[in-house]
């Protein structure tokens, strides 16, 4: 099993926008924090993106992709002048169609929401933003190209064309956003690791099974003292913290989506009955289980 694959896939990650715009100077886009995760590219021209001040702007050619997660505002412009910045409503409503124009700039701003806890774990571990300069033949470089084509003109199953692309990018992202950041998840640094990996694998493939530490400890080959030292020093906890930790980050997935009865939820998390369930979920989260989950809900009705 791919780590990384199993969290975007309980993530639920959807491309809510992706929309390719050509502008002359002056123009820029002021796009709000309420955003979870934008990624923007630049197919011909330049432009400059920023978080709160302009003093810190990147600048974008072609083929590079910036990535910025939601919490503050952030700008893209021709300069890094938050003067010429409206509103997407406004920069939208009124920038023609200006890509034959050979003075305009060509470029593509896509925003994807991920849901859960497992979204929100993704997010947090990226940096506030992010720029990835790819070269010429690297796949993101490739993707974003098939994204653009895409956009140029209306196709029957364009959606479904760009929705798979959008994955396709979006793993990637992720991909190069953990490579390049010292704040990786631990867990995606762990399952690079011959022997740690295997014991994660097992605890997502199989988390309902009683999983102990001489089991866990013989699946990665070393001896249980040595295993231990070694997830504790990797990963910042004990094997079974960890897998109590992700045990219960299914359970509030399987609540939220509100499908599944409690007993279900149990069994499918390793607990013996919903009353042992209840009982873990309760201590490390603070409300009973259903509880939890009224609440939850009544909040993304809101």
């Amino acid at each position: 099993m791919d780590l990384l694959h199993d969290r975007l896939v309980r993530a639920r990650a959807s491309g809510a926008v992706f929309a390719r715009s050509a502008a002359r100077p002056p123009w820029g886009l002021a796009l709000p924090g309420s955003i979870q995760l934008s990624l923007h590219t630049v197919l011909r021209g330049h432009a400059w993106v920023w978080l709160d001040d302009a003093a810190g702007a990147e600048r974008l050619l072609p083929g590079d992709l910036a990535v910025v997660v939601g919490g503050r505002d952030h700008h893209i412009a021709h300069e890094p002048n938050p003067d010429v910045c409206v509103s997407h409503e406004q920069f939208w409503g009124r920038v023609a169609d200006d890509a034959e124009d050979p003075e305009a700039a060509v470029f593509l701003c896509g925003a994807y929401r991920l849901t859960g806890d497992v979204g929100q774990g993704l997010i947090q571990a990226l940096p506030p933003m992010l720029v990835i300069r790819p070269s010429a033949h690297d796949q993101v470089h490739d993707v974003v190209s098939l994204i653009s084509c895409e956009l140029m003109q209306s196709a029957p199953g364009q959606q479904t064309v760009l929705d798979r692309l959008l994955d396709v990018l979006l793993v990637l992202v992720m991909r190069a956003a953990y490579e390049h950041s010292s704040n990786a998840p631990r867990w995606y640094r762990a399952a690079e690791n011959p022997r740690l990996g295997r014991a994660l694998q097992a605890m997502h493939e199989e988390p309902e099974r009683p999983w102990n530490v001489p089991e866990l400890a013989e699946l990665s080959a070393m001896s249980r003292p040595s295993f231990a030292r070694n997830f504790q020093r990797a990963l910042g906890q004990t094997p079974m913290q960890y897998l109590t930790d992700w045990r219960l980050t299914l359970a509030r997935e399987y609540l939220l989506a509100n499908e599944l009865s409690l007993e279900q939820i149990a069994l499918r998390t390793g607990y013996s009955s919903p009353n042992a369930f209840a009982a873990t979920f309760r201590r490390h989260v603070g409300r009973p289980p259903g509880r939890w989950r009224r609440e939850a809900l009544q909040a993304v009705a809101v």
